[in-house]
This record gives C-alpha cells, sequence and structure tokens, in this order.
C-alpha cells in the first residue's frame, strides 16, 4: 500500500469513528418534547465515507461516481437511460425541454401547444411548461387518491395538445392505465413526476413496473426529505435514447457533442463534422444545438448517492410499513378522509395525506395548528391550488393556462388537506405519538 492509500484509508476509517460519535448514537423520544419531524436525513457512515471518499478525489464536477450512479440507478428502476441533475426542480425542467428539441419535428411541443397537469402539487411540475410558452390546461383531482381525476383528460383534450406531465402525489401512483391509455390513442407524451413517488409500482399490461418507467420519460428528487437524498440532487430516465440525447443536451449547456466528463472524440469525428453555418471541421466540443442550461450535479453527490441506493430497498419497505401503521391507528377517527392506494398500484408512500371533512366541527388548521403546538411537523399539498397563488397575477386565463371545470376537489385540497411524515427516521413511538394526538384533538372537540 502506498503512503496515499495510507492516509486516505485512515482518513475513511475516522470519518466512520466520527459519524459514530456525532450521527450514530440513538435520541431520546419524548412525547410531547421531541419534535416529530414529517422528514429528513436517513444515513449512515457509508454516505459520510463516500462523501469524503470523493471530495479527496477532487474530481467536484460530474464523473466517475456520476456515471456509476446514472448506471446504477437506471438499473434499479429498470430503464435504459438516466441523467443525474442537480434538483428534481431541474429534472422536470429538463424532461420537458427534451419535449421541445426541434429534431423531434411534428411532435415537438411548441409554443401556444397545450399540455395537460393539475394545479395541487408543487410548482417546479407546472413552471417549465410555461417557461417553455406551452400553455399548461388544469383539471381537477381525486380526494382519496390525491391525484389527478382521469375523468376530465377527455374533456381537457383539444387539437393543440401534445403532453400530460403529472405527479404521483405523495408516493401514491395516479391511474396510470388511464393515463397510459389516454396517451396512446391521442400520440401525446407522457412525463411522470416521480419525485414523490421513487420505489412505487403500478400493475399495468399485465406487469409489474416501477413508477417513473412506464411514461416517455421520469423525474426524481433527491432533496433531503424525499425518499433518497444527496442533498440536492435529481435525476431524469427513460428508455428512449433519442429523449435522452436531448436530456443531456439541455443539461449540459445545449451542446451537441455527447462526450462524458473527460472524455474526448467518441463521435470520432471532432474535427471533420459539418454543423449549421459553422466552417467545416468546427470542434464538436463545442457545438451547441439547443438553448441549454448548466444542471449538472457534483461527484460529491453522486458518491452520496451510491451509498443510498444501497439502503433504497430497506426505505421503500418501511415507508410503506410506516403508513399502515398510521392507516389503521386512525381508521374510524370522525371528521378525518384517511387516504387510499390507487387500484393496482404499491405505493411507496412519501407522506400521509389528510383531508378535514367540511362537517367535521373542527378546520385543517385548527387541527395543523394543534399538532404543531404539540411539536408534531405538518405539511399542506405543496401548493394546495397553484392557481390561487401570487405568481399566477399576471396571467390570464384563456391565454396562458386553460382550466377545466371549477377545480372544486383543487380548492378542498387548499383549504382542508395536509400530511404527516412517514419516513424510515420515525420510530413506533413517534407514529403512535402522532397517532393519539390526533385523536386526542378530535375527543376533545
Amino acid at each position: 500500500m502506498t503512503r496515499k492509500e495510507e492516509l486516505k484509508a485512515k482518513i475513511l476509517e475516522l470519518t466512520r469513528e466520527y459519524y459514530k460519535e456525532a450521527h450514530g448514537k440513538p435520541q431520546e423520544f419524548v412525547a410531547g418534547k421531541t419534535r416529530v419531524n414529517y422528514g429528513g436525513r436517513f444515513f449512515d457512515d457509508s454516505e459520510m465515507v463516500n462523501l469524503v471518499d470523493a471530495s479527496l478525489d477532487f474530481w467536484l464536477t460530474a464523473g466517475p461516481w456520476a456515471h456509476k450512479f446514472e448506471t446504477r440507478f437506471a438499473q434499479w428502476l429498470g430503464v435504459k437511460y438516466c441523467s443525474l441533475c442537480n434538483s428534481g426542480s431541474s429534472a422536470n425542467l429538463l424532461a420537458f425541454s427534451a419535449l421541445t428539441a426541434h429534431e423531434l419535428g411534428e411532435r415537438a411541443v411548441k409554443r401556444g401547444d397545450e399540455v395537460i397537469t393539475v394545479a395541487a402539487g408543487f410548482p417546479t411540475t407546472v413552471a417549465p411548461i410555461m417557461q417553455m410558452g406551452a400553455v399548461p390546461v388544469f383539471v381537477d383531482m381525486d380526494i382519496e387518491q390525491s391525484n389527478i381525476d382521469t375523468t376530465q383528460l377527455e374533456q381537457a383534450y383539444s387539437s393543440k395538445t401534445k403532453a400530460v406531465f403529472v405527479a404521483h402525489s405523495l408516493g401514491n401512483p395516479f391511474d396510470l392505465q388511464a393515463v397510459v391509455s389516454f396517451c396512446r390513442t391521442h400520440g401525446l407524451w407522457l412525463i411522470e413526476d416521480n419525485c414523490d413517488a421513487l420505489g412505487s409500482e403500478y400493475l399495468i399490461d399485465g406487469e409489474w413496473r416501477k413508477t417513473g418507467t412506464i411514461g416517455d420519460i421520469g423525474t426524481s428528487s433527491f432533496y433531503p426529505p424525499h425518499h433518497m437524498t444527496m442533498g440536492e440532487g435529481g435525476a431524469v430516465y427513460t428508455n428512449n435514447p433519442e429523449l435522452h440525447k436531448y436530456v443531456n443536451s439541455f443539461r449540459d449547456w445545449g451542446r451537441d457533442c455527447w462526450c462524458v466528463g473527460g472524455v474526448d472524440n467518441t463521435c470520432g469525428c471532432r474535427f471533420t463534422g459539418h454543423f449549421g453555418q459553422l466552417p467545416a471541421g468546427y470542434d464538436h466540443k463545442y457545438v451547441y444545438s439547443h438553448m441549454g442550461y448548466n444542471l449538472k450535479a457534483t461527484d460529491m453527490q453522486a458518491a452520496i448517492g451510491c451509498a443510498q441506493l444501497e439502503k433504497l430497498d430497506e426505505i421503500v419497505r418501511r415507508r410503506r410499513e410506516n403508513f399502515e401503521f398510521m392507516h389503521k391507528a386512525l381508521e374510524g377517527v370522525d371528521g378525518l378522509i384517511l387516504p387510499q392506494a390507487q387500484k393496482n398500484s404499491r405505493p411507496s408512500w412519501f407522506g400521509f395525506f389528510i383531508t378535514v371533512k367540511d362537517d367535521a366541527g373542527f378546520t385543517r388548521t385548527e387541527l395543523t395548528t394543534y399538532l404543531e403546538d404539540h411539536k408534531v411537523q405538518t405539511r399542506n399539498l405543496f401548493a394546495g391550488n397553484l392557481l390561487r397563488h401570487p405568481a399566477f397575477e399576471p396571467y390570464e386565463e384563456g391565454r396562458d393556462y386553460r382550466v377545466v371545470g371549477d377545480l372544486h376537489v383543487t380548492d378542498m385540497i387548499m383549504n382542508n388537506s395536509f400530511w404527516l411524515g412517514v419516513y424510515p427516521g420515525m420510530t413506533k413511538e413517534k407514529l403512535q405519538y402522532m397517532a393519539d394526538t390526533i385523536k386526542a384533538f378530535v375527543t376533545a372537540r
């Protein structure tokens, strides 16, 4: 072993010891005093060792760890291609940008084309549609599944419709059979925002498949509360080699070159091609085919992701187990609508969705205030109704976006719904405390 290797081994061993001292000791839970968070980092010494290992290599940008993660994550999902990026929001932007590539011809999404989505969700599912000059068409939700109301799809369709872009809400798959059939009938693209549903499965065409891999493109987020984390990070995945090429182009400055970091002349014609109106032989590494961005992740983030991948099956199992515990504990509680798994699905739950009935005798805000006062962290379903937010005030219905119906369920979610955590860091004591606190509030009312 060289001196360098000896030093590195010592540093990594010390990192393991540091983890045990700083993060590895179990924290005592005291009901009513210890805060019960909705989510958080779930890790051990392997993530810290990988992070330090990658930092010592000092590659910094996307490199060997990133390539390793993309390969392994694609294998776990069961898809051919994966592109790592710097966030789930960037993943959504890249996925939608790929559909605007001019090489797609008549199927390319252009300014003024329509994209069916929902207003009850995270804003960066909708933002790329408008940022690219397309028109979102908002349909309503189903309250128990907290997902898109697929009965409104045909009403939403027009001659301008090019795609459906919608999320699997809180890990519960939307009705993929209905959405996929609709897209096949009309020749539409389907982007699955899979940021909250990593590991969820759906039975389609006689086969169980992971959500995010059934449409044309899927996206994931690796923000700390999500199923796995890199701190910040995201991914775009597909089985379509053409879309994969465009995703990478938009991610990497819009370049035409497909060389991975640190490699030159993969195409074999770096100085012999002829592109656009550039002079013959112009360096292919500096040919740009799209108006792109720089949305790459770092190798240090990817190193953390590689360690997280080893835990992902266990993470999914524990999220499902925690959800079932909460569902059984709250069954029959008056005034609440509890979540129901989508038919033909095996959700990998992100959160436990609760809706307060209109006639419950108390409001969502009264219940969540009580929970927060008793150290239980709560979250609304993100935007609730995105159209009610200040960001939409400059836009005009009929010109910048279109709405199907009155979105009354979306408004109900905005006013009456919230969710609690089921992440793997939850102990049975914490789950029971959350359920007991809800029941105590309801009983008192």
